[in-house]
């Protein structure tokens, strides 16, 4: 059994551990497209910050206390550029993880794709997945914020970290998305999967990145990357998603803010109906939407997305791994259909 699995960094992350166990037992292959808009040019290094972040938690290297960057990390590069205001001081990149970014810029500096770049530093571990990057080319998000009268630009990790999303939004952007296409390996990994899932990723920034997510009341949505929704949607695979919002409120992260943005309401029955039903040229054969939640089922089921509510919280590897095989279930019942 091929899975696929499209995802964005911290909270996809937990959910691929989970899928990685559900399916260590089975003669299965997970390949994971992974959102790139995160990803920078910072200090003369190629910083991303997703694939890392993956790479990272299936590797068992991550720092689950922080919840990015490498356990065991010291700072001490950072601490120098600091000195000679160099950087972003409040973006700290950890030593290990610098080591990271200096090797993938190394090979990227050699001629190598992206996902060329990736393949060998995943080389390095045992991860029990292929990671892809969505795209070899360099788009990323960027944030068009309001400032009294005028307009202000800045990366969406900017965004995110300094202002702590914060800064009221006008319009993401996503630089070089037009010319862009998918890596090598993404319409494949989708076309080939016996099941495709979503994951319990930011519906703007994260997927929608790679999927494209509508805007709402005249406000901008974002394009995502040309060809891989149309994979998406293509595929005789089962697609199921996973909701990223519980009772009203993001999993983790600020999806709220971003949501707002678009104009588009937070929650588990919105996003679901946003992604639409394949049936009707969306995203979706099945929807997982948190207990919580199960009020939203009638609506979900009436769009043509088979619904369901299950536990979504991922408080451990055992609460991950259920919700993986779920996940799983769900998409051998939407192929049965």
């Amino acid at each position: 059994m091929k899975v696929t699995l499209i995802s964005g960094g911290v909270g996809g992350a937990k959910f691929a551990l989970g899928l990685r166990q559900a399916l260590q037992d089975q003669d299965a292959s997970l390949s994971i497209i992974v959102n790139t808009g995160d990803d920078m040019w910072l200090t003369g290094v190629r910083v991303c910050p997703d694939l890392d972040s993956m790479m990272y938690a299936l590797a068992g290297l991550n720092d689950a206390e922080r919840g990015w960057g490498r356990a065991g990390e010291s700072e001490r590069v950072s601490a120098e550029l600091k000195a000679y205001g160099i950087g972003w001081p409040w973006f700290t990149l950890g030593d290990l993880d610098l080591g990271t970014h200096l090797a993938r810029t190394t090979l990227l500096r050699e001629g190598l794709a992206l996902s060329e770049a990736t393949a060998q530093l995943c080389a390095r571990w045992e991860l029990g997945a292929q990671l892809i990057p969505a795209t070899d080319d360099e788009v990323e998000t960027w944030v068009e914020t309001t400032a009294g009268n005028g307009t202000a630009t800045m990366h969406f990790e900017e965004w995110w970290v300094r202002t702590r999303a914060t800064a009221p939004v006008r319009r993401f952007l996503q630089r070089g998305a037009e010319s862009a296409s998918p890596a090598a390996g993404v319409v494949e990994a989708v076309a080939e999967a016996d099941v495709v899932v979503l994951a319990p990723s930011n519906p703007v920034v994260s997927l929608g990145t790679v999927l494209g997510f509508p805007g709402a009341g005249g406000r901008a949505g974002v394009p995502g990357i040309a060809g891989i929704r149309q994979a998406v949607q293509r595929t005789a695979a089962p697609v199921v998603g996973v909701s990223p919002i519980i009772g009203g409120s993001p999993v983790r992260g600020m999806a709220a803010q971003c949501l707002e943005a678009l104009g588009q309401p937070c929650s588990a029955e919105a996003v679901g109906l946003i992604y639409g039903s394949r049936g009707q040229g969306g995203l979706l054969d099945s929807w997982l939407v948190d207990t919580e939640d199960s009020g939203a089922l009638p609506a979900l089921e009436a769009s043509g997305i088979a619904a369901e509510a299950v536990p979504l919280w991922m408080h451990n590897g055992d609460a991950s791994r259920r919700l993986a095989l779920d996940a799983l279930s769900a998409a051998q019942r939407a192929a049965g259909h």
